[in-house]
């Protein structure tokens, strides 16, 4: 199989497109698998056994601070260390769905379920696997950034 790279601006950044004959639309399968597996990993530490493990991006549902490090929250509902301060993290994740939304939390907007204002205008976010965060209000207006 031939492979021909392009370059379009007007595509939304980590959106691919790709053109086939008709002919290949049986292995349009095989190349969404193939590509859905070039992910971002994570590099993160295990706790109970102080190893260093690999997780995908897309299943990271928050990072919170922890003092000089951070905790990864994936959807099983695991917990990981990641040894890098959170503003660290912030400026090493490339990825759009992840919004910082107050001093020690980031979250992933793939995993909102609703959001809401609350008092001292501020913003409940939940998320599918039942917990809650609050949005701060200086972060506010980059959180409604990322969801329109």
């Amino acid at each position: 199989m031939k492979v021909i790279f392009e370059e379009n601006t007007a595509i939304e950044k980590r959106v691919v497109k790709v053109v086939t004959h008709p002919e290949e639309r049986s292995k349009w399968d095989r190349i969404e698998k193939a590509i859905g597996q070039s992910e971002t990993q994570l590099t993160v530490i295990h706790a109970k056994n102080n190893r260093n493990i690999q997780i995908q991006l897309s299943s990271v549902v928050a990072i919170e601070s922890e003092d000089r490090m951070c905790c990864v929250r994936v959807i099983t509902g695991e917990r990981y260390l990641l040894n890098k301060r959170l503003k660290f993290v912030e400026e090493d994740l490339d990825d759009v769905h992840f919004v910082k939304i107050n001093n020690q939390t980031i979250i992933n907007t793939r995993y909102i379920t609703a959001f809401s204002a609350t008092d001292h205008a501020r913003i409940k976010v939940d998320l599918t696997d039942s917990s809650s965060y609050f949005v701060s209000r200086f972060y506010i207006k980059n959180f409604r950034g990322k969801l329109s």
